[in-house]
């Protein structure tokens, strides 16, 4: 029951209260929760605080209201390995989703405008972006700057559903010896938001991504922007895997 004496609001209480009914699986995945005048009453607390409770929850991704029917378990939603080395499509394909990758620009050197992070800033390197869809829905686009001198003639490859990854390492025999990423919360411009299916408002996930080989350090340079609407996007910690 909650505590009235409590230093933890009473809000924050019951949050955790439901949290630890649905870890339970008393209230199991695509399940109604009691209403809230059934809260209000069971707990002897005001429907303000049995709202702010579900508030939490909802903006935590674990309830969802549905309106006119009630307040319901959100399923776990699937998580995705944002930093795995075999790829980003291996990684959706190793939890058993489909995903449709379509190349947006074919490979192409460029000029790469003075930017800090781009490690290319200032000089030339190969380009290319694209656009991941699970169900027809925006997961992910990414935009890839990789070294001008390594992988010289990436550009004649058609990368039309390849994994980038096995080109790299079948064509030019190299594999990542290390990486690392930074995250950001950013909202993206016109055309970036169109192909994401999104408002300009909407926050999105944004990693940089540098790729280090043998050959040469942040050879290859990242820039993804993630809908965490529809997944979790994680990077194991513990060292780097081809697996």
């Amino acid at each position: 029951m909650l505590n009235p004496d409590s230093p933890i609001p009473l809000y924050h209480q019951l949050a955790d209260l439901l949290m630890t009914a649905i870890d339970a699986g008393d209230y199991p995945p695509e399940s109604r929760i009691p209403s809230e005048p059934q809260l209000a009453k069971t707990y002897g607390i005001g429907r303000p605080t049995v709202r702010q409770a579900i508030d939490l929850l909802v903006r935590r991704g674990l309830l969802t209201r549905r309106r006119g029917s009630g307040t319901y378990v959100r399923p776990p939603v699937p998580e995705v390995d944002l930093f795995s080395l075999a790829g980003t499509s291996s990684a959706f394909q190793k939890k058993g989703i489909d995903v449709e990758v379509r190349l947006l620009d074919a490979t192409r050197r460029i000029g790469v405008p003075e930017a800090s992070e781009n490690p290319f800033a200032g000089g030339q390197a190969f380009f290319l972006s694209r656009l991941s869809r699970v169900d027809g829905t925006p997961v992910l686009l990414e935009e890839i700057y990789l070294h001008p001198m390594l992988f010289a003639g990436i550009e004649e490859i058609d990368l039309t559903g390849r994994s980038l990854s096995q080109v790299v390492e079948t064509r030019f025999y190299m594999r990542p010896t290390g990486g690392r990423q930074t995250f950001r919360i950013d909202r993206l411009d016109d055309v970036r938001a169109r192909l994401m299916g999104v408002s300009k408002d909407t926050p999105i996930l944004t990693a940089h991504r540098y790729l280090s080989f043998a050959q040469a350090d942040n050879a290859v340079f990242s820039i993804l922007y993630c809908n965490t609407q529809r997944f979790v996007f994680s990077q194991q910690i513990g060292g780097l895997s081809h697996e």
